[in-house]
């Protein structure tokens, strides 16, 4: 497959675009090729938001591909964009019937909406960052039964991608995510080295640097060069309480499961495998006492704040339940093997990157939890002393991140197009299996 071609087709992007502007894309599509796009409703998020499928292409098996399941990784709305363009120019492509959700969270997405105008912006971006916690999580909130867990609260907005795999009964599911400061890794729920070695030779062709930092979750199991065996959803949900992934519901089909992840900003230490002149347990002892230190001081604040809240904002949520998830984050990255080895350079820049975003996405949600108590006419002085304190505190981290972190921010266009080909390879891949 041409994969090379289909990137280069990728438009100049410069943005993310807003759930409407999205939305009215979507439409003009629909409207533009009646006989090969089928737009329809799917269900509804929690605020009654419609959520969509579009359905293109009339290949014997079906593809799910699910965009935005975090409100803050938005790069997967230009990819489906760019990729439904692509098959309404090739209808046939892959021997696919594509069923595409653009925004599988658009309440959140809302809430994001004040950074996608700045890509790279990253003080922008904490400043208007919003990620639900674990448990609001259209990604982590299928049912799970057996493992030792069971979780049986999905979303309304997971519900409808529940709806959609049962009714298409797919070959190949994609969730497309994108992170910070970290290199392009991926996914697989099959140890398939063949299809990782595929993978891992794609964010190459944009000058993307691969992950070799600490992966994601601790102890993922790594299936090739920054390809990771897609961790169980009962061994991430009974340490969060949590529910299951996409991954867990598209097993029960036997379908294919992709997970991408792209950065924002770009270093080449992400992917430095020098030794950095420190022990491993030295990085992993100087990123906890840093991390422990973060959330004594917001917890320090909440309980300065705790007795004076009056609004049940998202943001409120979010900060009570991302508190409680980083803990126990925390908890398992300091029970780790190896502590003697030489620690690699992706592995401190990558530390040092992970207590940056923590504080960052942490103190910018809080922030804005206290904005929505003083817009409520909630000003009292300990919420006014508290948003003065965090404001003066939020200004010294940004700042230390950003002389932390010379690398440039990626150009959305780089980023689109490793996903898009990520996908075009793991369906290229799944339909030669199903011919065989």
């Amino acid at each position: 497959m041409r994969v090379a071609e289909y990137m280069s087709r990728v438009p100049g992007y410069t943005a993310f675009p807003s759930v409407d502007a999205l939305k009215a894309e979507l439409d003009e599509l629909a409207a533009a090729h009646p006989r090969l796009v089928r737009l329809r409703d799917i269900g509804a998020s929690r605020l009654g938001e419609p959520l969509q499928a579009l359905t293109v292409g009339n290949g014997p098996a079906d593809a799910v591909v699910i965009a935005g399941p975090h409100p803050n990784e938005p790069v997967g709305a230009l990819t489906v964009l760019t990729l439904v363009k692509l098959l309404c120019q090739d209808p046939g492509l892959l021997d696919f019937r594509w069923h595409i959700v653009a925004c599988a969270d658009p309440d959140g997405a809302r809430l994001n909406e004040g950074w996608y105008g700045k890509p790279g912006d990253r003080r922008a971006y904490a400043e208007h960052f919003y990620r639900p916690d674990l448990a609001e999580q259209v990604e982590w909130t299928f049912p799970l039964t057996g493992g030792g867990h069971s979780f049986d609260r999905p979303l309304p907005e997971t519900a409808a991608l529940m709806a959609l795999m049962d009714e298409v009964r797919p070959s190949l599911v994609c969730s497309l995510h994108n992170g910070e400061y970290q290199g392009a890794f991926f996914y697989l729920n099959r140890p398939d080295a063949t299809l990782a070695e595929r993978l891992a030779a794609l964010p190459g062709l944009e000058g993307l640097p691969l992950h070799h930092g600490e992966p994601e979750v601790p102890g993922s199991v790594q299936i090739g060069p920054a390809v990771y065996l897609t961790p169980p959803g009962a061994q991430v949900g009974a340490a969060f309480g949590a529910g299951g992934s996409s991954a867990d519901y598209a097993a029960r089909y036997g379908a294919l499961h992709l997970v991408t992840e792209v950065p924002t900003w770009a270093d080449e230490r992400v992917s430095d495998q020098g030794r950095s002149g420190r022990s491993y347990g030295e990085v992993v002892a100087e990123g906890a006492a840093a991390r422990r230190e973060l959330l004594d001081t917001l917890e320090s604040s909440m309980r300065a704040v705790s007795g004076d809240l009056t609004v049940r904002s998202p943001f409120r949520r979010s900060t009570e339940g991302t508190l409680e998830t980083f803990r126990k984050l925390g908890e398992l990255a300091e029970d780790l093997p190896d502590l003697d080895r030489a620690a690699t350079v992706a592995e401190e820049f990558g530390n040092r990157q992970m207590l940056h975003l923590l504080r960052l996405r942490l103190l910018g949600t809080f922030v804005r939890m206290l904005d929505a108590e003083l817009a409520a006419g909630n000003v009292t002085p300990a919420i006014r002393e508290q948003r003065r304190l965090l404001a003066d505190r939020f200004d010294l981290w940004c700042g230390q991140a950003e002389a932390d972190s010379p690398g440039p921010p990626i150009e959305p266009r780089k980023l689109v197009a490793v996903q898009l080909a990520a996908v075009l390879t793991a369906a290229a891949y799944a339909a030669t299996s199903l011919t065989e």
